[in-house]
């Protein structure tokens, strides 16, 4: 049940914070009674929060892949002394890592975009089946990452 909403001098107030003489002392009950903003620390940290934080970071990532393809086909289009010397780059094993980095960004945003895209259709909203696509877009981007970089390697 609702409680009553009671109107002092142009202010609100419920039948929580009781109605005072005094505006100001209303105000200042009302404000006490009111609940303070939750932080991220009493938060369980969970599936569905994980893949909406890495899909914000991947968004990112993607963003400053596509700066390193850029680079990638200006090099090609300049010179092989260019190209050279994004090949030596890219072949170091932080560039590696960074390029892996970008494939998994990829992956990641690729399933969950179809994850998004199931959710569009009005289905998979039950807390149970959340938790279940947000591991499987998880494990799936990781396999489909080192799938692409097996074949890149063995071909």
């Amino acid at each position: 049940m609702r409680p009553k909403r009671l109107y002092l001098n142009g202010h609100f107030n419920s039948l929580d914070c009781p109605v005072s003489s005094s505006p100001s002392d209303t105000a200042t009950k009302a404000a006490r009674s009111r609940p303070l903003s939750p932080h991220l620390q009493i938060f369980r940290f969970s599936i569905p929060m994980l893949t909406s934080i890495l899909h914000r970071i991947t968004g990112v990532a993607l963003v400053g892949g596509s700066f390193v393809l850029l680079w990638w086909l200006v090099a090609l289009a300049q010179s092989p002394e260019a190209y050279g010397t994004f090949v030596t780059i890219a072949l170091h094993p932080l560039g590696q890592i960074c390029l892996a980095g970008w494939t998994w960004a990829f992956f990641y945003q690729l399933l969950n975009g179809v994850r998004h895209l199931v959710y569009d259709t009005g289905t998979g909203f039950k807390l149970k089946t959340t938790y279940f696509t947000g591991r499987l877009v998880l494990v799936l981007s990781v396999i489909a990452t080192a799938a692409s970089w097996w074949c890149f390697y063995n071909h």
